[in-house]
């Protein structure tokens, strides 16, 4: 009995947080991730080892999508969700072992774009003969929103990490800080990383950029009380932005591929794309105005809260 208490306080230490965290990562991913996890620890692999491993997974996937068979279509689906197994453990590897690292988050980072950039050229390919140069065109629109999508998800979960675990407990960035690190580097010595960190603090620049009532808000907690926010303030952003999380599981993996899988299943991929465009991009629409609004009235309420001290 103690044994099974001890395990399962392992794998939530594993865990981001239980706010953050779908119903399926915890029922199906996460403990598997966990597990997986456990094996790598034992044989030495880094998380960035295996990143790298679901990387080649994902694309493996995304290729075999190209093709009109349901059975190859169904392994490419296995390939995906073992890719996402790695995942998860990369990150609960890094958690358990303390090897957490710049590179491995921008990996990280990178890891599903690479997965998705796959898919997105297999089934371009495969519909090509049927709706010519018009489905790159879809395509195309649906990667844009996708990379929106999932920048702001990853954002708006770190944002509450943050006010959730402090600076500690979430990978909460900004283009300035990145930009110096970018600064600092040469490209004879740092080339890999120079090169991760040019799109890296272009990706947090997006983020910034749709989240213009955050940025002064955190800001001015920043001008007041540096790394020390006050609790009340904390708890009062936790307790309005928790709501939001769910939609940002919906904006990661597991419903955009349920979708796609089925849009596999019945042979008319294409829906996916349309699915991205249409209920995923009016799910961002919500999440960046709920979120805007929640910033702006917490700012509101800090202001006079000074005036008055």
């Amino acid at each position: 009995m103690t044994n099974e208490i001890n395990k399962k306080d392992q794998l939530q230490a594993s865990l981001k947080s239980a706010d953050t965290e779908e119903w399926i990562d915890l029922l199906f991913y996460r403990p598997i991730g966990y597990q997986w996890a456990l094996f790598f620890k034992r044989i030495s692999v880094t998380p960035n080892t295996i990143t790298v491993i679901s990387i080649f997974l994902g694309i493996a996937a995304g290729i075999l999508f190209y093709f009109e068979n349901l059975w190859i279509n169904v392994i490419g689906m296995c390939l995906l969700v073992w890719a996402n197994m790695y995942d998860s453990a990369d990150g609960q590897l890094a958690r358990m072992t303390g090897q957490k690292s710049e590179v491995g988050r921008i990996l990280d980072g990178f890891c599903g774009d690479l997965w998705f950039f796959s898919i997105y050229v297999a089934i371009c390919l495969r519909l090509t003969p049927q709706f010519s140069f018009y489905i790159w065109i879809l395509a195309a629109v649906a990667g844009i929103c996708h990379s929106k999508q999932a920048a702001m998800a990853d954002y708006y979960r770190n944002i509450h990490l943050y006010f959730l675990k402090g600076e500690a407990g979430s990978e909460l960035d900004n283009s300035v800080q990145q930009k110096q690190i970018y600064n600092s580097l040469t490209w004879r010595k740092d080339w890999l990383m120079k090169t991760f960190l040019w799109f890296y603090v272009r990706y947090t620049k997006s983020q910034e950029s749709l989240s213009p009532s955050f940025q002064r808000f955190f800001s001015l907690l920043k001008k007041r009380y540096h790394n020390h926010i006050p609790l009340e303030i904390r708890n009062e952003f936790r307790e309005k932005s928790l709501p939001l999380m769910k939609y940002t599981n919906i904006l990661s993996f597991n419903t955009r591929v349920a979708v796609l899988f089925i849009s596999l299943f019945i042979s008319m991929p294409w829906i996916y794309f349309v699915f991205e465009i249409t209920v995923l991009n009016a799910l961002l629409i919500y999440m960046v105005v709920s979120h805007e609004r929640i910033c702006t009235k917490l700012y509101k309420s800090v202001i006079v809260k000074s005036s008055h001290e």
